[in-house]
């Protein structure tokens, strides 16, 4: 055999080696991952919601209100789960979840993200200063784009043991006349976050805007998954997964009749604290 022939083989084999993982990489671990959260997107889904189904039967829906007053955003909110879908790849009403580098044997780096729509919550405002926010996510329904990734998170996170992640603001913040007014506004809110039963004290970067009677937050919280007690999943084809996670939300407020305080009945708070450390 001629050195050109076997070279011609040896180039054959190479092709197909590349061919084959490529092949795998498309079909089971190339990222699928959504883009970030953001409040454009967000406040967008929330309008063509409010105005896209209007058929004329004089229901208003297609109506622009005026302005509100600062006196319009006062009282209790509570987490919509109604307004909106919710999918892994469009999810257009409230979800939260996490974002996380993997490194994939013979693939490369990519971008794991898991959502899920299971999330309640309230959240308090006096005058234009938002008094206290509480928020409980459903950890065992976040999903991804993988299975297989999603029953090695829920082994991590021991969903069996610790079922939810909890966020409870510690410190009042100053929204602002902007926020009454319907404008963009940006603020920082420190709080505790809880999970995998450990509770650390966060800040975190919210985006909101006041859309159509609905209150529309999009945020970030970039955490040590150490801090929490948390291992990274591994797997055979995982080589690593990033020590630094970051847990992003987009959340619908809606105004609620009850005043926050009196939510919930026998005394108890109002939210599920069961997963917090002492």
């Amino acid at each position: 055999m001629t050195n050109r022939s076997k070279g011609s083989i040896a180039a054959g084999i190479a092709l197909a080696v590349v061919l084959v993982a490529a092949g795998v990489w498309f079909l089971f671990f190339r990222s699928d991952a959504p883009p970030e959260v953001d409040l454009e997107s967000a406040t967008e889904q929330v309008t063509s919601t409010t105005t896209g189904d209007g058929d004329g039967d004089g229901d208003g829906a297609t109506t622009t209100s005026e302005a509100p007053t600062p006196a319009d955003i006062e009282g209790t909110w509570v987490v919509d789960d109604e307004s909106g879908e919710f999918d892994f790849e469009s999810a257009t009403g409230s979800f939260a979840g996490y974002r996380v580098q993997e490194e994939l044997a013979s693939i490369g780096s990519t971008e794991a993200v898991g959502r899920t729509g299971e999330v309640t919550g309230e959240m308090a405002i006096a005058g234009t200063t938002m008094e206290s926010v509480q928020v409980t996510v459903d950890l065992s329904a976040i999903e991804s784009d993988k299975p297989r990734r999603d029953n090695r998170v829920q082994d991590a996170l021991e969903t069996e043991e610790f079922p939810t992640a909890d966020f409870e603001l510690t410190e009042p913040v100053e929204l602002g006349p902007d926020a009454a007014a319907s404008e963009e506004i940006s603020v920082e809110a420190t709080g505790e976050l809880t999970i995998h039963g450990v509770t650390r004290e966060v800040t975190v970067e919210l985006a909101a805007q006041l859309v159509d009677g609905t209150a529309v937050v999009v945020g970030s919280i970039p955490i040590e998954l150490s801090d929490f007690g948390v291992e990274a999943p591994s797997a055979p084809m995982v080589l690593s997964v990033s020590e630094e996670a970051t847990i992003e939300f987009q959340l619908l407020f809606t105004p609620s009749d009850a005043p926050l305080e009196q939510e919930a009945s026998g005394g108890e708070p109002a939210t599920t604290g069961s997963t917090a450390a002492p």
